[in-house]
């Protein structure tokens, strides 16, 4: 599924509303077509979510903003109302300067029910809550008995370029607790490009729903995205899968399954056939992460698994290793002579490699041996002020994986961009940073984190989420970039192109966590996989 900007999901709206096609049996598409499409489906999502919410006396409290998400939401207002709901709208803006679809569907709203201007004070009272200190404010309209059952935050929506006004982000900080926030599109306060809050206001209270159209937003699944959120919910509004090719060539992909075809091994086949993956390893007491590493590549799929470790510490691994073989590796030189070496087929170089000119040689000779590899931890902080050769070394077959802290190291330029507050939108995201990252270094990038971001040197990214259904907060513990590392080894040994081997791998490596559960520590990813892949298997190709 593509994960767009606001830019490129207006694109796909304006291509349909141009094709004069007709869609749905509503005929022609027309903005105020997609807005009453909107608007149902925001009470659909809605309904579906709290069963409950359709039955009895019910009310609601619908923010509106002088766009055409505002005009969503007028048309959520009026749904509700005819389903018997008390609902109470406020609106923020000139009226006289709304769109036409969205001064369409506040017409429409205003033949069965009253719009209010825009009043904190009035909007705190209607949602029970008193000032920012808990007292009594005085209000146009009473206090209802009980707090409502949605609150519509339908004010900005994924056009947000700017911060809140005081006026605004005031009430929408002081909903938390007092009624289920419903957001259209996304939380008003966030950028939808970037995930990114606006300006230095007091954060909005995270939404119970925020309810999309078409496709998901980059900032529904970046960085402070889903906590705002709260849960995701996308409708279809008629929107077909061509225009969004036609109008977003160029948007990111949400990682789903990898094809169960291409991920699990075949029958007759043999070891060799499915590669050989070399893990390198760093110096006495050092050799933990470069096990993981291996294991994870083993557990992946690649045929045979070598660790190589310096002579210091072959004693070490040899007591720890036993499906995976272990070889001797002193330095750059050693690892080009190494016994086999002309049969490893790709190598992983970082964790727990150790900082220094043995890192440094080994990277070099790693790639004078033009095999795909994964650069990783150690392997990236070692060329910190020094980015440059290192990417001189690198190509298209080569993935980094760094964490925030390491690709500051090596794109401190762009990590500053990530950093600096995001007064205006479309704020710098982690996808810009990626995307412009792996053009520079010339290789694939990924991006760690719960919102672990993947790009190829050619333009192609993809967002790996571990949010919403596939939350899995036990992956931040020690070694489990370590195992990420040796997941996109094995795949490259077995194969694997390196951008399909970073999304793949990002994939296993969150899906193993999701199927291992709480208390998760780094040595149980890789023992979680087969699990995985018989859930792959039962899913089908």
């Amino acid at each position: 599924m593509e994960l767009l900007t606001a830019g490129e999901m207006k694109a796909v709206e304006d291509l349909a509303m141009a094709s004069g096609e007709v869609s749905g049996g509503s005929g022609r598409v027309t903005g105020r077509v997609l807005m009453e499409r909107a608007g149902a489906g925001v009470v659909a999502a809605v309904l579906a979510r709290a069963p409950e919410l359709a039955h009895g006396a019910r009310a609601a409290v619908a923010l509106c903003g002088p766009g055409n998400n505002g005009g969503d939401g007028f048309v959520v207002a009026r749904l509700l109302a005819a389903r018997g709901w008390t609902v109470t709208v406020f609106a923020w803006g000139d009226p006289a300067r709304r769109p036409a679809d969205a001064a369409s569907a506040a017409a429409d709203w205003e033949a069965v029910g009253e719009t209010r201007p825009w009043d904190a004070a009035a909007i705190l009272a209607a949602v029970g809550r008193g000032g920012a200190s808990g007292a009594p404010v005085p209000a146009p309209v009473p206090a209802p008995d009980r707090a409502p059952d949605l609150v519509i935050d339908a004010l900005f929506g994924g056009g947000l370029t700017r911060a809140l006004p005081a006026e605004v982000s005031g009430p929408l900080a002081a909903l938390g607790g007092r009624a289920r926030v419903v957001a259209v599109d996304g939380p008003s306060g966030l950028c939808l490009d970037s995930g990114r809050g606006l300006g230095a206001a007091p954060a909005p209270a995270p939404a119970w729903l925020t309810v999309t159209f078409h496709r998901p937003r980059l900032g529904h699944h970046l960085a402070e995205g889903p906590e705002a959120c709260g849960q995701l919910e996308v409708v279809d509004i008629g929107l077909t899968a061509a225009e969004t090719d036609a109008a977003a060539p160029r948007a990111a992909r949400l990682v789903g399954p990898p094809s169960r075809a291409g991920l699990l091994k075949g029958a007759g086949g043999h070891k060799y056939s499915h590669g050989h993956a070399l893990v390198l390893s760093g110096g006495v007491g050092r050799g933990g992460a470069a096990r993981l590493a291996a294991r994870a590549a083993l557990r992946a799929g690649a045929g045979l698994v070598t660790v190589g470790a310096p002579p210091s510490a072959l004693i070490e691994n040899a007591a720890r290793l036993d499906a995976i073989m272990l070889r001797r590796v002193a330095d750059g030189p050693g690892l080009l002579e190494m016994e086999g070496i002309g049969k490893v087929s790709a190598l992983c170089l970082g964790p727990g490699l150790g900082l220094g000119e043995r890192t440094l040689g080994l990277v070099a000779a790693a790639r004078r041996l033009e095999r795909p590899c994964v650069l990783d931890a150690d392997a990236l902080t070692a060329f910190e002020g020094r980015p440059g050769e290192l990417f001189a070394e690198l190509g298209p077959d080569c993935v980094l994986t760094p964490h925030m802290g390491e690709f500051r190291r090596l794109f401190p330029d762009l990590a500053g961009a990530l950093s600096a507050p995001a007064g205006r939108g479309p704020a710098a995201s982690r996808l810009d940073a990626a995307r412009a990252a792996a053009a520079r270094a010339g290789a694939v990038l990924l991006l760690k984190g719960p919102d672990t971001v993947i790009a190829a040197p050619d333009g192609r990214a993809a967002v790996s989420s571990a949010a919403y259904e596939r939350a899995a907060p036990w992956l931040a513990t020690a070694g489990s970039g370590d195992v990420l590392a040796g997941l996109i080894c094995g795949l490259l040994a077995r194969g694997f192109e390196a951008f399909e081997a970073a999304r793949t791998g990002a994939w296993l490596h969150v899906e193993a966590a999701r199927s291992f559960g709480p208390g998760l520590i780094a040595e149980d990813l890789p023992e979680a996989l087969p699990a995985v892949f018989r859930a792959l298997g039962d899913r089908g190709a």
